[in-house]
């Protein structure tokens, strides 16, 4: 009798664990095996414009069948690299960078263009070893900007630079000033400051503060070219408190924050407003090209720019 009921035990058990077994297998093989998959891996998540490139990624990625993984290293370019190689590692079918310096993950990219792996740029830089970037044209959109704040300084007086020289977009934004402010020497640079990211439009606000106190006199800031709109928002709510209102600020990308406070004649009066969406259907569109066995229509692509100011704020969305 004992040796039955030992038997029948032993059978459940067996049934339990083949059962415990098969659920197991099944819930791995969920995935896949043809499904395209792709890495999209930024340094600067918490940016607003940034975050909007890797949702509609991630959007572009789902209507096509394709899985995406989106990775944010919170400003860590070590662990950017790190990332970058994990999920090379992983045998990926592309890789995205958002907003980032491919020269900071230079070794990287060699090693997934070994691997046969493409690597894509949305707004970001366009080096040897990647397929292609799409961005907006820094250097026209520098021109724009710079362009209408040296108008509405009357070409002289005291210049704050707020910019972030790592961004390889914004890095050619400042070097298009650089060059516009040596055609015209009546404009004094008294400081050009770094904004760190994340929190750039807090830090932009500090910065702003101190400056504002370091220069209290009428006239010793006249204007304030920021490049781009959250350091941009930063320096106008604190010249904003600080009752500073005839200092010109200026920003670039087109936020919904920024083109608000515009339209709220803030000290914040123009930004050049990036198409963001279009850049990230670039990249989709380029990367099924590549999937499709084709090649990409070029290796840096541009969607286009808006200058806004008050004139044309309300019409932009």
């Amino acid at each position: 009798m004992k040796k039955a009921i030992l038997f029948l035990l032993t059978l459940c058990l067996a049934a339990a664990l083949t059962a415990c077994g098969g659920s197991s297998g099944g819930s791995e093989n969920t995935d896949n095996p043809d499904q395209k998959k792709i890495a999209i891996l930024t340094p600067y998540l918490s940016s607003v414009t940034t975050n909007e490139m890797v949702a509609e990624l991630t959007r572009q990625a789902a209507d096509r069948g394709w899985k995406a993984n989106a990775i944010d290293t919170k400003g860590d370019f070590g662990q950017l690299a790190s990332r970058m190689e994990d999920v090379i590692a992983s045998n990926v079918d592309a890789i995205v960078l958002v907003s980032t310096d491919p020269n900071q993950v230079k070794s990287q990219i060699k090693q997934a263009h070994e691997k046969g792996i493409p690597v894509f740029g949305c707004d970001s830089g366009y080096i040897e070893g990647m397929t292609m970037n799409a961005t907006s044209d820094n250097q026209e959109m520098s021109r724009m900007i710079t362009e209408y704040l040296f108008e509405a300084m009357n070409y002289k007086g005291k210049l704050i630079v707020l910019t972030h020289r790592p961004h390889p977009g914004v890095l050619k934004r400042t070097e298009q000033l650089d060059a516009m402010l040596k055609e015209h020497p009546e404009i004094e640079v008294i400081t050009e400051q770094q904004v760190q990211v994340p929190g750039p439009i807090e830090n932009a606000r500090k910065q702003m503060e101190s400056l504002l106190l370091a220069n209290q006199e009428e006239g010793s800031i006249t204007a304030v070219w920021a490049g781009w709109d959250e350091p941009a928002i930063g320096a106008a709510q604190a010249i904003k408190t600080a009752n500073r209102n005839n200092i010109v600020v200026t920003g670039i990308d087109g936020t919904s924050q920024a083109v608000e406070m515009i339209k709220e004649d803030s000290p914040l009066k123009a930004t050049v407003k990036q198409n963001f969406v279009g850049m990230a259907q670039i990249v989709a569109e380029q990367m099924q090209l590549v999937f499709d066995g084709k090649q990409v229509e070029g290796t840096e692509l541009y969607a286009p720019a808006t200058l806004v100011t008050k004139e044309n704020a309300s019409q932009i969305q």
